[in-house]
């Protein structure tokens, strides 16, 4: 820029300033000499503008594809293709075995043996799933796994929730000594533990008598998850310090805090410790065969491969896709809080 010597030179860098942000005139706006002026305030107003638009490139920089990449016609169609293919096959790898499960359920036997792939040649089979409620007693251990799964949450929320209550926001002297007891024993096969625990509800000290055959044996042990205790201890040390000790202040004691405060606040992780608790207790298979051993009080996990021999397997395959109704259901309605819980997961090593 060459100037004049009629040019003001504060208006000469008021200028320089508002070219070197970007400004020039808008859509309908007539444009200005050359050599007039610009209010300071639209070069104010141009410097955020150029801030964001520096601050998107930049991010688009940092992209694996930059949008000039994916401008070329071979990069577009080439990643196009890829993410429809990748899509295809997580959806033949996840949803191909429900799939078929369900259709083997109301498939006559002969049928999934001869043309397993075939969509019903010789018609719908809805018996099989009569005879597997009804005949196979499907319904019994369907209410048996129901009772279990709902024990083994109200323990392990009642630990979860006492337990990192107690270690994030009470924090006694010996806190710390106590929750590196609690992680030691993440570190611990659960396999090793079998035979102490199982020696434990056979001979429970102070009660006398032997829990095996009772639904205590499972719910018991499921409450002592050391996991479900961090998760729950890690999400209490996010909550905002200043509403404990507001809540101190208007005279709320450890319990009262508990209920009315900590809990309200508390609704996502217990979520995710309620669906975590309730497919474990769902698929449990190896404890609940230990110590359950009379077949009218076993789950489907224990039941279900007992009478695999015996069955016919169309009334079998329905049989299986009953018993995998409440964990999809359970998937799908909570799915937002199980991805959460796999996020907070992955922190809890952090």
């Amino acid at each position: 820029m060459t100037l004049s010597p009629t040019d003001n030179p504060s208006e000469v860098v008021v200028v320089a300033d508002a070219a070197a942000a970007g400004v020039g005139p808008g859509p309908g706006e007539p444009s200005r000499p050359a050599g007039g002026a610009v209010p300071a305030g639209a070069s104010e107003r141009a410097r955020p503008r150029a801030r964001r638009r520096a601050a998107r490139d930049d991010s688009e920089d940092r992209a694996a594809l930059s949008g000039a990449d994916w401008a070329r016609p071979s990069i577009r169609w080439g990643m196009g293709t890829t993410h429809v293919l990748l899509l295809g096959t997580l959806v033949v790898v996840g949803l191909g075995p429900v799939v078929l499960l369900a259709k083997y359920a109301v498939t006559p036997t002969q049928d999934i043996l001869r043309t397993p792939m075939a969509v019903f040649p010789h018609g719908i089979a809805w018996d099989n799933l009569d005879r597997a409620w009804n005949d196979v007693q499907i319904s019994r251990y369907f209410l048996n796994t129901i009772w279990l799964a709902l024990g083994s949450w109200l323990a392990q929320i009642v630990v979860a929730a006492t337990g990192g209550y107690a270690l994030s926001v009470l924090r006694p002297a010996y806190g710390k000594a106590v929750q590196a007891l609690v992680l030691s024993t993440m570190f611990v096969p659960a396999v090793v533990l079998l035979v102490p625990l199982y020696l434990t509800i056979l001979d429970p000290p102070l009660l006398g008598r032997s829990l095996v055959n009772s639904f205590w044996a499972v719910w018991l042990p499921a409450g002592a998850s050391a996991f479900n205790v961090v998760l729950v201890q890690r999400f209490f040390d996010s909550l905002p310090r200043e509403v404990f000790e507001a809540a101190r202040v208007d005279g709320a004691g450890p319990y009262r805090l508990f209920w009315s405060i900590v809990l309200p606040m508390s609704k996502p992780i217990l979520g995710v410790v309620s669906v975590f608790a309730v497919i474990a207790a769902w698929k449990d298979f190896l404890w609940p065969l230990l110590v359950l051993k009379d077949p009218t009080i076993q789950p489907l996990s224990v039941r279900l491969p007992s009478i695999d021999a015996s069955t016919d397997l169309g009334v079998f395959l329905a049989a299986l896709a009953i018993s995998t109704v409440i964990p999809v259901a359970l998937f799908l309605v909570f799915q937002r809080l199980f991805l959460q819980g796999a996020g907070l997961g992955g922190a809890v090593k952090g």
